[in-house]
């Protein structure tokens, strides 16, 4: 979709706001965003504040972005009307703020991975940002995503190639932790679920997406281009555009989907349930 480089091999983060405007991190160097219209066309759109580094970006119902400030360890909130940044979470006992989820009433969930000890924690942060550790001494927590039905949270870990589910419930609180899917090779990266419930996860190092049912069966695998994929969001006129982020080529890839991405439908007053 991108010129390659026009990001750094930091890029991460991808997320769509409702007009189909694609937003990733480290866009030309690194303390940026970077945004990409539905024609390709590529620009600077935030300067971060001093010592901020994005990683994840999601979109509030509200249509407000967020953004994991990994070296910062807070959770960044931004006005896209006039580009105001503020600080919705600040927890200085986190790793790193790497990955989020949000449900439809503002309860977000966020991945803590410290890599140099392989491991990691998961953290649960209501609508006023207050935070909660939920779970601590997991793997290298990475890729998080809420299922379209707000009944499972799904956390990937990426050294130790698994991925779990918890059953949710509508105030935020997780329980029934089992594994879901645990690959053999390559590392895991960012996760979304579609519509229909399926799983999208990126095989960091084999340039794929592998695609996985709700009951845990490998439904396919899709090839990519460049070969370390680090997040994808789901976007266009439909929500069946998939747009992952490539670390090697510093771009974006896209391809096309059978079913629109739960992170558009979220936008959309979750249309895009119909199968095409």
């Amino acid at each position: 979709m991108t010129k390659p480089h026009v990001f750094t091999s930091g890029i991460e983060g991808p997320a769509c706001d409702r007009d189909g405007n694609l937003y990733a991190v480290n866009y030309a160097r690194r303390h940026t965003i970077g945004v990409v219209t539905p024609q390709g066309d590529s620009r600077l759109f935030l300067e971060l504040p001093a010592g901020a580094t994005g990683n994840a970006i999601r979109f509030h119902p509200s249509g407000q972005m967020f953004i994991a400030d990994y070296t910062g360890h807070r959770i960044l909130r931004v006005d896209m009307q006039t580009r105001e940044i503020d600080t919705f979470m600040e927890q200085p006992a986190m790793n790193q703020p790497n990955d989020l989820a949000v449900t439809r009433s503002g309860i977000w969930f966020a991945s803590d991975p410290n890599w140099k000890q392989s491991d990691g924690n998961l953290w649960r942060i209501d609508e006023n940002g207050k935070d909660e550790l939920l779970e601590f001494g997991m793997g290298t927590t990475n890729g998080i995503e809420v299922s379209n039905d707000e009944t499972t949270l799904y956390v990937n870990e990426t050294v130790q190639r698994r991925i779990w589910k918890y059953d949710l419930t509508v105030d935020g609180q997780i329980s029934y932790k089992r594994l879901f899917y645990e690959f053999t090779d390559y590392g895991l990266d960012g996760m979304r679920c579609d519509v229909e419930g399926n799983v999208y996860v990126t095989r960091f190092g084999k340039g794929t997406i592998a695609v996985l049912s709700p009951q845990g069966k490998e439904i396919r695998e899709i090839t990519l281009l460049g070969k370390q994929c680090t997040n994808l969001t789901f976007g266009g006129v439909d929500g069946r555009t998939c747009y992952v982020t490539m670390a090697d080529t510093g771009a974006v890839e896209t391809f096309r989907t059978e079913v629109a991405g739960r992170c558009w439908a979220f936008l959309h007053d979750n249309k895009g349930r119909e199968r095409f």
